[in-house]
């Protein structure tokens, strides 16, 4: 396996090769550690690409702490939703917050879920529902992460000390908070020497399956440790219980002796392994977050004020404490980054790709495939239980523009997800399917994938008009606007799908 991963730093036909094979956890985090930092990040960007794994680089914000008014949470919310964040739900604070002003947990979630778009990462849920947590644990100033690195054990005792009367009180609510989410987030680092850090592997397990029993995505959260033989643990863990997407914690819980290249490393070797091909860190100092995202990572979890993620991520010891604002400090690292790219995610994004999986349809998205390659990735899934994927109304649906498809040779411009799921549904009716794309990567790795699965000819092109010309009918087959409006720039009488 060493000899293939660092080929696949730089060659392309290996990187696809190792993607398509099946993978042992040691193998895949042996060879890794062999890679220079360097090489590191390169590989795990080179596996960021698509098919290979989700090119999406976005933040997630945690707006709730115990402490907060209703309003001010509600508030938070509504920004989170107005620039297009995914909220991340810490159970036992919207629990909290309910028991001050006279309602459950549940109700707050719910009134969370009707004033936002965006989806509902469910996180701090245990075999009883809601986690519920004494106040030094639920107000901790952040001791761990201000002090650190490296962590042997929380300053304020066991983390998870619970106070599992009240959850017993609303532990009939538990399946209904999971109904309204969109993921659920559960904790393997018990299994990595971290029981003093999270709930038993049983819980996890528990609430991974009844996420799964109402088709919701589960994010596995494990963390670096010692940089080998726990991440093979948290790795391992996480893929027996189902996960969609792998969650690396770094900052006081990086024991290894260079705490950046362990994290890349962790990072790069999770970009190979998540199942659902997404990446993402609840918690990460500065140096840490910008390797990462060197190396791949798609997630950065971050917070509100008060909110424990708001310190979690994006500083360094001596700055991280309790009461920071993360999510501006966040978004401001990812674009000294990557400067130039309109990242991170936003709204207009997310709702292009809610589109996209409505259109297709959930029998044919993650963690369904076409040819080799699942068709998108765990965010698809997830949108999948968002009020934003429920309130798009469709131009045409998948039927209606097969149906308007007319003509033996038909051109799709465009050749990411939403291509291979129309040439699929084309190929009952046509001879031949034109893909256009100018990025050769795309083009050349959706033609192969589709030949390989589809009876029509795949003919790969790198011009729309030229494509066009070449075709009895057009469809533009991108759901994101100004990719549309550039396509039809070039082939006016394209149908659109927005």
């Amino acid at each position: 396996m060493y000899d293939l991963i660092k080929k696949a730093v730089y060659d392309d036909d290996a990187a696809i090769a190792i993607s398509k094979m099946k993978k042992d956890v040691g193998s895949v985090v042996d060879a890794i550690s062999e890679l220079s930092l360097e090489e590191t990040m390169k590989l795990g960007m080179q596996f960021k690409r698509f098919p290979l794994g989700c090119d999406l680089t976005e933040v997630v914000a945690g707006t709730c702490a115990s402490d907060l008014e209703l309003m001010d949470l509600l508030g938070n919310c509504r920004l989170s939703d107005m620039i297009g964040a995914p909220i991340h739900i810490c159970a036992y604070a919207f629990s909290d917050i309910g028991e001050k002003f006279g309602m459950t947990g549940l109700d707050v979630m719910k009134k969370v879920h009707e004033i936002v778009d965006v989806p509902l990462d469910l996180d701090h849920f245990g075999v009883n529902g809601a986690m519920r947590l004494p106040k030094n644990i639920s107000g901790c100033g952040g001791e761990c992460y201000n002090k650190g690195p490296g962590f042997t054990e929380c300053p304020r005792g066991r983390i998870h000390e619970r106070l599992i009367d009240k959850e017993l009180e609303q532990k009939a609510d538990k399946e209904e908070w999971i109904k309204l989410a969109s993921s659920v987030a559960v904790n393997v680092s018990s299994e990595q020497t971290g029981d003093a850090h999270a709930a038993p592997l049983s819980e996890a397990q528990d609430i991974a399956d009844l996420a799964k029993k109402y088709g919701k995505g589960v994010e596995s959260i494990m963390f670096v440790g010692d940089g080998y033989d726990e991440v093979i643990t948290g790795f391992e863990k996480s893929i027996k219980l189902g996960a969609d997407v792998v969650v690396v914690e770094g900052g006081p819980f990086n024991r290894c002796e260079n705490t950046t290249e362990g994290f890349a490393k962790a990072i790069a070797a999770a970009r190979i392994l998540s199942p659902g091909k997404v990446v993402a860190t609840n918690g990460a100092y500065e140096n840490e977050v910008r390797a990462g995202l060197r190396s791949g990572l798609n997630m950065v979890i971050t917070g509100f004020p008060k909110n424990h993620h708001g310190y979690m991520c994006g500083f360094e010891p001596g700055t991280a404490r309790r009461g920071k604002f993360g999510l501006p400090r966040i978004i401001q690292i990812i674009n000294e980054e990557f400067p130039n790219r309109g990242l991170p995610a936003q709204k207009h994004d997310l709702l292009a790709i809610a589109t996209a999986v409505k259109l297709a349809g959930p029998d044919n998205i993650y963690p369904n495939k076409i040819g080799s390659y699942h068709v998108g990735d765990a965010h698809w899934a997830t949108l999948v239980n968002s009020r934003m994927y429920e309130n798009i109304e469709l131009k045409h649906t998948l039927d209606d523009i097969v149906n308007m498809a007319d003509g033996n040779t038909i051109s799709l411009h465009g050749g990411r997800f939403i291509s291979w799921v129309l040439a699929k549904e084309l190929d009952k009716h046509v001879d031949e399917i034109i893909i256009a794309d100018v990025d050769k990567w795309v083009l050349d790795n959706t033609v192969d994938n589709l030949q390989d699965v589809l009876n029509a000819t795949i003919i790969p092109e790198s011009d729309d008009k030229v494509a066009a010309d070449k075709a009895d009918f057009s469809i533009a087959s991108s759901t994101m606007i100004p990719v549309k409006d550039n396509i039809l720039k070039k082939v006016p009488n394209a149908l659109t799908i927005v």
